[in-house]
């Protein structure tokens, strides 16, 4: 495991070293819109994971590293129930709004009512998990680092079928989830695989290059998918840690559009844009019917990035410092920022109806409203 973290360490310290490259400043606004804060709430620390918050029938689900869940009501912030799993946890909460999942570096799954927190059912795969579970079709989709691909009955907890890949000796230490679209799953993998899986029986449907390994050494020939897979209409889309980005056909796999870039994080989308945070900190935008680039925003280099994330008409993205921006979604200029004193925004900010939540590495979790 301590190998397998080498390369998302490495490419973050390169930012924050005092020889490294240092985060840009912040950008002065001259005309920022007001950000305001429609509520706060605490979960409790990631510590050195990353913990992304759900959103399911006008309720939000978050967890924290010592294993603590929580729901809580969307438009107010008030929490519904608090429990612990029992077990410290790695990776933030899956859920279809009935039934709530999680896990841990153990490999560990945990399931739990979403009505109460009551404990369902548990299960265990084969490694460390570091992204969400995927809830979906009655099933709990959990994808282990060593490439597997778990399905367990949401009911009972019985596995229903296991996908697999060879392990890679070197990977990028990411949160890489599963989206779940009608039947099929899309799964990303190291060596700059998309896959789309039957949610029936755990066969492969087809399966696409978004990036082929290039360099003389390991570490240049990483180019794993980062983040997870997002679908919209009859695309689905990833991105890959230096390699590029692109769309394919949900059908049948076929190449939309591709674009070289490196990121860390991922890409979305929204009806006419994919939007990507390079792992050197600049935004781009690209036209979602043929990859053409529509702009960039590089005023934000060095700031270790989160999923840019479309809310409306703007862009919402996280930094190293806690700050969360928010750019014109057709433009890329800035439109208005928001301080959360709460350490690192890593997690993708998460649309709200009327507007964000962010959850920052210290356990704070803000709404957020234009």
């Amino acid at each position: 495991m301590r190998f397998w973290a080498l390369v998302l360490v490495l490419a973050l310290a390169a930012c924050s070293s005092p020889s490294g490259p240092q985060p840009a400043p912040l950008p002065e606004l001259k005309e920022s819109e007001r950000v305001r804060e429609v509520w706060s709430a605490r979960v409790g620390s990631a510590d050195t994971f990353v913990f992304e918050p759900a959103f399911a029938d006008g309720a939000v689900y978050s967890a924290a590293r010592d294993g603590t869940v929580m729901r809580l009501d969307a438009a107010s912030g008030r929490s519904a129930w608090r429990v612990s799993a029992g077990t410290p946890l790695s990776a933030g909460v899956g859920t279809d709004g009935r039934m709530v999942a999680v896990a841990n570096e153990h490999g560990d799954v945990i399931a739990l009512d979403a009505a109460n927190g009551e404990r369902r059912w548990s299960a265990r795969v084969s490694s460390e998990v570091i992204a969400p579970p995927a809830v979906a079709a009655g099933l709990v989709l959990v994808r282990s680092v060593d490439n597997r691909v778990f399905a367990f009955d949401a009911k009972g907890g019985k596995r229903r079928w296991l996908y697999q890949r060879a392990p890679s000796s070197l990977i990028i230490r990411a949160p890489s989830g599963i989206a779940v679209d009608g039947e099929t799953a899309f799964v990303g993998f190291a060596g700059g695989k998309l896959t789309a899986i039957s949610l029936a029986n755990g066969g492969v449907r087809w399966e696409a290059t978004v990036a082929l390994p290039k360099g003389g050494t390991e570490l240049e020939r990483v180019a794993d998918v980062v983040g997870d897979p997002v679908v919209q209409g009859k695309e689905v889309c990833a991105a890959t840690y230096q390699g590029r980005v692109g769309c394919y056909e949900t059908a049948s796999g076929r190449q939309v559009w591709a674009r070289d870039i490196s990121s860390l994080t991922g890409v979305s989308l929204d009806a006419r844009y994919a939007f990507v945070a390079d792992d050197r900190g600049t935004l781009q935008a690209f036209d979602r019917t043929n990859g053409r680039s529509v702009w960039k925003q590089d005023k934000l280099a060095n700031r270790q990035l989160s999923l840019p994330q479309p809310v409306g008409e703007v862009i919402a993205v996280g930094d190293l410092e806690g700050y969360v921006h928010f750019v014109a979604r057709d433009t890329g200029a800035f439109v208005a920022r928001y301080a959360t004193r709460g350490g690192p925004v890593r997690a993708a900010p998460l649309p709200l109806p009327g507007g964000v939540l962010v959850q920052t590495q210290d356990g704070a979790l803000h709404a957020l409203a234009l």
